[in-house]
C-alpha cells in the first residue's frame, strides 16, 4: 500500500511538472488561450518577407496586436494581412504600417506609427499607408553589385 502512495505522488508530481511547463511555454510564447477584445483592420504590402500570422504589432515599442492572418492578392499582387488590433488603442486613418525586424536577424513584427488626422480608423477598414519588409539579401546584393561607389 505504500509503494502505491508513493507512485501515486510522484505521478501526481510529474503530472503537475508538466502542465506548469506547458503554462510557461504558452506564456513565454505571447500565446493566449482567450482572445484579447479588439477590432480588425487590414494593410496591404508589396512585400512581408518573413512576417508570420501570430505575429506581433508594436506602436511607440508596446504590443497592441497580433497579426490575425496572411493572404496573397492574386489581382494586385500584393500581401493582405489581418490585423488584429487591442481595444482602446486608437489607429488613425492616416497611420503607417510598417513591417520591421527586431534586432538585426530576429523576428518580423508590423510597426504602426501615429499619423496626424483626428478621424479613426474602425472595424474592417484599411490602413493605405504601408512600408514593405527590407530584404537583407537585396541590400547586400546592391552594394556588392554596384561595387559599393556612389556615383
Amino acid at each position: 500500500m505504500n509503494k502505491i502512495n508513493v507512485q501515486l505522488i510522484t505521478g501526481l508530481f510529474v503530472m503537475l511538472g508538466i502542465a506548469a511547463f506547458t503554462y510557461q511555454a504558452v506564456t513565454i510564447g505571447g500565446a493566449s488561450i482567450r482572445e484579447v477584445p479588439g477590432y480588425t483592420l487590414t494593410a496591404r504590402f508589396d512585400s512581408i518577407s518573413g512576417l508570420r500570422k501570430g505575429g506581433i504589432i508594436e506602436a511607440a515599442g508596446v504590443r497592441v496586436g497580433t497579426i490575425s492572418s496572411i493572404k496573397f492578392d492574386p489581382d494586385n499582387y500584393k500581401a493582405i494581412v489581418n490585423l488584429r488590433i487591442n481595444d482602446g488603442v486608437p489607429v488613425q486613418q492616416d497611420a503607417i504600417a510598417s513591417v520591421r525586424t527586431q534586432g538585426i536577424i530576429g523576428e518580423k513584427y508590423i510597426k504602426l506609427s501615429a499619423g496626424g488626422f483626428p478621424d479613426l480608423l474602425t472595424e474592417g477598414m484599411e490602413i493605405h499607408e504601408t512600408e514593405s519588409a527590407v530584404s537583407l539579401e537585396e541590400l547586400v546584393s546592391k552594394y556588392i553589385f554596384d561595387g559599393g561607389t556612389k556615383k
